[in-house]
This record gives structure tokens, C-alpha cells and sequence, in this order.
């Protein structure tokens, strides 16, 4: 795998644009993006198991039934949740996309984040869908990233160079997540588009068995969001032969869709709410890979353990609790913890019992900007990494007034 630029452009025939068209009140703001393919593409979506979802997953759901899309076009600002015309709002922007595009809106995949509850007023998309269009470009990844930015201070795309039957192909990703993070796929939206040649039906299952080691995985605050999803188009201009069926090529494709999705798991975990952190738990020595799974989620999840990371307090205690709690089947007798950044490592807990090390060195650890939670259950065969942030301040004031 190669990292190179591009983000979702980087993939042979996909443009992109990213504007302020007026749902949000700063103009400096940008809040309404759009995504389009040349061709057709397989695509593939996994979404929110909160039972209160966003109405553009409805009409996703609907529009990608036949497993294909064009476009993608999504608006910050307003998640169009919990509104009694959110439906019909979410057809009128796959209309308008139809309208500028000429791309039939069954075709297009439509997304929206932001405030719930509030009314989503169609005027501004449709009176911003001309200087949307008109400058869509193959080159144009970052307009759309910062488009679908709501409280991210970053924004997030990233793409990969890979070969497939001796044809050079390219995927890339933006995406967005800084609160209402939570594993139970999705809590985020993130865009991802490809030049490989897929099936939809194998490119859904590459999805969905990605997401159980990557968003599924992921925890900034434990809330669960309403709205959002994850989705792949691939639109086969690479010119490699189709993927079909599991084997070397579908191998190589998941490489190269879990190199993308690690590092924008990455990317929303360090961007977190207040967080001044980067978490990474990495469970190992589990007896199975749910209890690896779960034991590095509990972790990360913990408020306790994310608190005493923003204060560089290396509490290992609320680390072997927070595994004690998980459900997880492990020997609490067998758990190790060490603490690891770029400041060096310590060894904190052996055996489920403290063992002697210097505080003034694991402070000086823990207040780096990227803390890896090393986590040994014994001497079994599995292995899980989890991702999250510290707790701070600011994700309160942040959350105190996130409507108003």
C-alpha cells in the first residue's frame, strides 16, 4: 500500500466540491458537499443501530437497494432527524442533485449532520446547487472534507495507491466525527470511493467484515449517533478484472479498504470533542478475539481511564477495572498493562498486580499527544486494537451548548 494525496478524488473518475450555501449561520463555514462518480458504481453502506435514525438513511437505504450509486451529496448544520417532512427534504436534495447533475436521484446517496430535531430548510441547498456544481473538480477532496465538518477541528481525508491484476487502483476517504461516538456502526460519516472493479455484493461484505475491527472499535463519548453511516463506492475504472469472489484480489482490496479506515479511525479518535489525546488499546494473548475485542473497547470506553489520561496519570487500576467489567472472559490473573508513546514505554501492571515504576517517567509518557494502552490477557492467539481520546474540560462546554 502506498499513501498518496487525493482523498476521495484520488480514484480515477470521481469529482468533488464543498460550499457555504447558508444552513449554517458562520460563512466561513462550509456545509453542504457533493460527490460524484462519472460511471455508475457498486456501492455498499453500513448505518446507525441507534433506533432513532436520520431520514436520509431511509432514503439511502432505498436509493442503493439495486447496490449502486453516482453521487453523494451531504449538508452539516442540520442532521434532518426527528422532522416530519425529513423524508421528502432528503428526496428534494437527491432531486436537486438530479436537477444540476442529470444523475437519475435514485442514484445518489444523500447524508446530513448536525442539530436533531430542528427543521431542515431546503432553500439554501437548492439556491446553492448551481455554485455547487459548477465547480466540481478532480481535485476538489478537501472543499467537500471541510463541508462535512460539524464540531471537528480537522478535517479528515486521506487515500492509498494499490494494484489489482496488474491494474494500479486508488481509494480514498473523508470523513467526519468529533462527538457522538460510539461503537454500534456507524457513528460518523465517512465517504469512501474506489476505481476498483467490485460486485456490490462482495464490496458489502468487505464493509461490513472491515467495520467489526475499525469504526466498530472506535469511542469518543459512548454516545451512539442517529444519523450516519459509512459508504463505498466503486465505479471500476482501474480496469481491473471484477471481483467476484473471495481470493487474492479481495484480499488485497480489504488491505487497502483497512488501511483507509484504520487511519480515519485514527483521525476521529485524536479529533475527538476537548481531547488533547490520541487512545490506541491494543488487547493481545486473548483465548478469542471477542474477548480481545471487548477488553480493548472497555478501555477505551472508560471515563475514569480517559480522565486520568488527559491528566497524564498513569491509574492502571482503571484499566484492569475497566477490562473486570467488560463481560469479557479473561484471567485477571494473567493481565498485564503497559503504557507506550513516543516519550517511551512502562510496564504498570503484571499478572493483574502492580509492579514498581517511576511516576515522574510515566507522566512524561502520558503527556504526549498519542498514548498506546498495551493490554496482555496471556498467552492465547488473539489480538484487537480500540481507539478513543481523553476526557477533558472542553468536551463539556463544548456539549453545554452544542444547540444553542
Amino acid at each position: 500500500m502506498k499513501m498518496i494525496e487525493g482523498g476521495v478524488c484520488a480514484a480515477k473518475g470521481f469529482r468533488a466540491n464543498g460550499i457555504h450555501c447558508g444552513i449554517r449561520h458562520n460563512q466561513s463555514k462550509k456545509d453542504l458537499a457533493l460527490i460524484v462518480s462519472d460511471v455508475p458504481a457498486a456501492t455498499a453502506a453500513v448505518y446507525t443501530q441507534n433506533l432513532v435514525k436520520g431520514a436520509p438513511i431511509a432514503v439511502t437505504k432505498k436509493n442503493i437497494q439495486n447496490g449502486y450509486a453516482q453521487a453523494v451529496i451531504c449538508n452539516s448544520g442540520n442532521a434532518n432527524t426527528c422532522n416530519a417532512d425529513g423524508v421528502q427534504v432528503a428526496e428534494k436534495m437527491c432531486a436537486l442533485v438530479e436537477g444540476a447533475t442529470g444523475i437519475p436521484a435514485s442514484d445518489v446517496v444523500v447524508a446530513s449532520t448536525g442539530v436533531i430535531g430542528q427543521p431542515l430548510d431546503i432553500t439554501p441547498i437548492a439556491s446553492g446547487m448551481a455554485a455547487l456544481t459548477a465547480d466540481l473538480a478532480y481535485d476538489n477532496s478537501t472543499a467537500a472534507a471541510e463541508a462535512i465538518m460539524t464540531t471537528d477541528l480537522a478535517k479528515k481525508e486521506l487515500a492509498v495507491e494499490f494494484t489489482l491484476g496488474g491494474k494500479v487502483c486508488h481509494m480514498g476517504g473523508i470523513a467526519k466525527g468529533s462527538g457522538m461516538i460510539h461503537p454500534n456502526m456507524a457513528t460518523m460519516l465517512v465517504f469512501i470511493t474506489t476505481d476498483a472493479a467490485i460486485s456490490p455484493e462482495m464490496l458489502q461484505k468487505a464493509l461490513r467484515t472491515d467495520v467489526t475491527a475499525t469504526f466498530n472499535m472506535l469511542s469518543v463519548d459512548g454516545d451512539t449517533s442517529t444519523n450516519d453511516m459509512v459508504t463505498v463506492l466503486a465505479n471500476g475504472l482501474a480496469g481491473n478484472d471484477t471481483i467476484t469472489c473471495e481470493g487474492e484480489d479481495f484480499n488485497v482490496f480489504m488491505k487497502a479498504l483497512n488501511t483507509v479506515t484504520v487511519q480515519l479511525c485514527r483521525c476521529i479518535a485524536g479529533d475527538g470533542e476537548g481531547a488533547t489525546k490520541l487512545l490506541e488499546c491494543t488487547a493481545t494473548g486473548a483465548d478469542t478475539l471477542e474477548a480481545a475485542r471487548i477488553s480493548a473497547k472497555s478501555v477505551v470506553c472508560s471515563s475514569l481511564l480517559k480522565a486520568a489520561m488527559f491528566g497524564a496519570d498513569a491509574n492502571w487500576g482503571r484499566v484492569l477495572c475497566a477490562v473486570g467489567y467488560s463481560g469479557a472472559n479473561v484471567d485477571v490473573n494473567k493481565i498485564g498493562v503497559f503504557f507506550r508513546s513516543c516519550a517511551g514505554c512502562v510496564e504498570v501492571c503484571r499478572n493483574g498486580a502492580g509492579v514498581p515504576f517511576s511516576e515522574e517517567e510515566a507522566k512524561k509518557v502520558l503527556l504526549e499527544k498519542e498514548i498506546e494502552i498495551l493490554l496482555t490477557l496471556g498467552d492465547g492467539p488473539y489480538s484487537a486494537t480500540a481507539w478513543g481520546c481523553d476526557l477533558t474540560y472542553d468536551y463539556v462546554k463544548i456539549n453545554g451548548d452544542y444547540r444553542t
